[in-house]
């Protein structure tokens, strides 16, 4: 009897779950339909992604410089020049 009661109570947890995963969902369109759910927004504006994107391609300055005049990391100053690479996927 004990082993039915645990496999009833399992049921309904999993039961739980999965409508709370549905409503999450649903809450996360509604969000997006309304303009709300955007993410992470970008470090650098696009000006700025720009600028940096020239100063890198004149060759004048390093990506050590790069990230002192900018105050961003490292990677986020590779991630913007790659952005700026055609797609190699072809």
């Amino acid at each position: 009897m004990g082993k039915m009661f645990f496999n009833i109570l399992a049921i309904f947890a999993k039961f739980e779950v999965d409508l709370l995963r549905m409503r999450t969902r649903e809450g996360m369109a509604v969000a997006k339909a309304q303009g709300k759910l955007r993410g992470k927004q970008p470090k650098l504006s696009p000006e700025q992604q720009a600028e940096l994107r020239r100063m890198h391609a004149t060759g004048d300055y390093t990506i050590a410089d790069l990230t002192d005049l900018f105050s961003v990391s490292r990677p986020t100053v590779y991630r913007t020049l790659q952005r700026s690479r055609p797609s190699q996927a072809e």
